[in-house]
């Protein structure tokens, strides 16, 4: 597939541009940017330096990539933001670069960015990650495989949310979020396991039990948190489930979202 650079595009001499690339009208490419085969860059497309994208990926109207982050300690170092292959950005989205020598922002593979989400310095998203309009992504931020956000989410800085996690549009998070739930609110609280997407994802009836078991004996066992992670670590020792969870627990640092009564997570909202 030949790809073409319209007339009114600015691209420098010096970008990488692989086979089959597309540069849509008035988009601006700096010099030190590589693009992957058969990407498609929209009209009014910004890529500054520092800026690695894979291939198939779609990047619509008036993107901004690779902008410096909004961040006080920056000082003018060589970071990057790469992104992986098939991801989808949409109208509007920014996404700046890390702070830190040698840092990057990272964008799995097949995420898809709706219009005008902002992904801030030192982000990392995993692969098959939806982030709906308007959600803001602060400094630090990790959203791991399939985690699925709502329009208008806002993430405070450092926060960690799970894979298969859901997040309800308008949520505000200032906590970690562990895998496989569901989460909604102002703040952010827990409402049960992400049935739905647990069942997409090929997770059966009795995988999904198990997980809800899990954050049961977690949260709802009359014992203080710290104390059940450290009681499942050791009854969990083989299952992969359980480490994951565990895992997570382990590498919180703003703490853990709160999950409500047990009558909830007992299966009236999964």
């Amino acid at each position: 597939m030949k790809g073409t650079i319209h007339p009114t595009a600015i691209v420098s001499s010096k970008a990488e541009l692989d086979e089959g690339v597309t540069i849509g009208p008035y988009s601006i490419i700096e010099d030190e940017v590589f693009i992957g085969k058969n990407t498609v860059i929209g009209a009014y497309v910004r890529i500054f330096n520092f800026v690695q994208i894979g291939q198939d990926c779609r990047i619509y109207e008036n993107a901004v990539i690779g902008g410096e982050p909004q961040d006080h300690s920056f000082r003018g170092e060589r970071t990057k933001v790469v992104v992986g292959d098939r991801t989808i950005i949409r109208e509007g989205v920014t996404i700046h670069r890390a702070t830190g020598e040698g840092q990057s922002t990272v964008i799995g593979d097949d995420v898809f960015l709706m219009e005008g989400v902002h992904v801030g310095h030192n982000v990392r998203i995993g692969n098959h990650v939806i982030v709906a309009n308007k959600s803001g992504l602060a400094g630090y931020c990790e959203l791991e495989d399939y985690a699925n956000l709502g329009g208008m989410v806002g993430i405070h800085q450092f926060v960690k949310i799970g894979r298969l996690c859901m997040i309800g549009g308008l949520s505000k998070v200032v906590k970690d979020i562990p895998p496989f739930v569901l989460a909604d609110g102002r703040p952010a609280r827990i409402y049960g396991i992400n049935k739905v997407g647990l069942q997409r994802a090929g997770f059966d009836s009795t995988l999904r039990e198990h997980i809800k078991r899990i954050y049961r004996q977690l949260y709802h066992n009359g014992l203080p948190l710290r104390q059940a992670v450290e009681m499942m670590r050791r009854q969990g020792l083989g299952d992969p489930i359980i480490t994951e969870i565990v895992s997570f627990f382990d590498r919180s640092r703003r703490g853990l979202v709160p999950w409500p009564s047990a009558r909830v997570f007992m299966g009236d909202v999964e």
